[in-house]
């Protein structure tokens, strides 16, 4: 039979052996959690940086107007189409960007008041400014030609022909104008139409 010593040296190996057991354990669970903190920190900042990424590029990568003004009214020397010519550059820091990556809309009202219509497009045509803003409207003996897109880069002054025909200029009015670039920002405007538009009246 065993001794009474031998009976508590079994008791404290028992007890050892239990102790190695639950510290194990808890070096186990203690690992599933770092692991599991380290996961979670690791996605955050990902989605971090992917919302810095993106609000840096919609608030550089944009168009910044200088000037728009009344190129041609539907009916005035033989104008079948209602034009603005607008000047513009791309905002500092903003991203070189084609031409038909940056789409407009003009807001306004049917001749009733009874319906919003929408005049829209790209800026597809744009030239530097020293050109007229209708890249490629004209081919060969005077052809109407498919437009040619312009890579826009910032520091750089561009001028572009904007057909808007469905919102035509009218007197006593406001018409919202917005610029959209992909993957980019947005540039709101607000075209002021005094009493009596004509051709060359500034509105931005």
């Amino acid at each position: 039979m065993k001794t009474e010593k031998e009976t508590k040296q079994d008791e404290l190996a028992a007890i050892g052996i239990g102790a190695m057991i639950v510290f194990i354990a808890l070096i186990l669970v203690a690992a599933v959690a770092a692991a599991v903190i380290i996961q979670t920190a690791e996605k955050l900042q990902q989605n971090a940086q992917a919302s810095g990424d993106d609000t840096q590029e919609q608030m550089s990568t944009k168009l910044t107007l200088i000037n728009v003004v009344i190129e041609t009214i539907n009916g005035g020397a033989g104008a079948a189409t209602d034009e603005l010519f607008v000047t513009f550059e791309l905002a500092p820091g903003s991203e070189p960007t084609e031409g038909d990556d940056i789409g407009y809309t003009v807001i306004c009202e049917n001749a009733a008041g009874t319906d919003t219509v929408f005049a829209q497009g790209s800026l597809i045509g744009a030239t530097v400014h020293t050109g007229d803003g209708e890249s490629g409207d004209v081919g060969n003996g005077g052809v109407p030609a498919a437009p040619v897109s312009l890579t826009l880069n910032p520091g750089t002054t561009y001028v572009v022909v904007l057909d808007v025909t469905e919102c035509q200029p009218a007197a006593n009015t406001d018409h919202i104008m917005i610029f959209t670039v992909i993957g980019g920002g947005s540039t709101y405007e607000e075209l002021q139409y005094g009493s009596s538009p004509t051709v060359g009246d500034v509105v931005v």
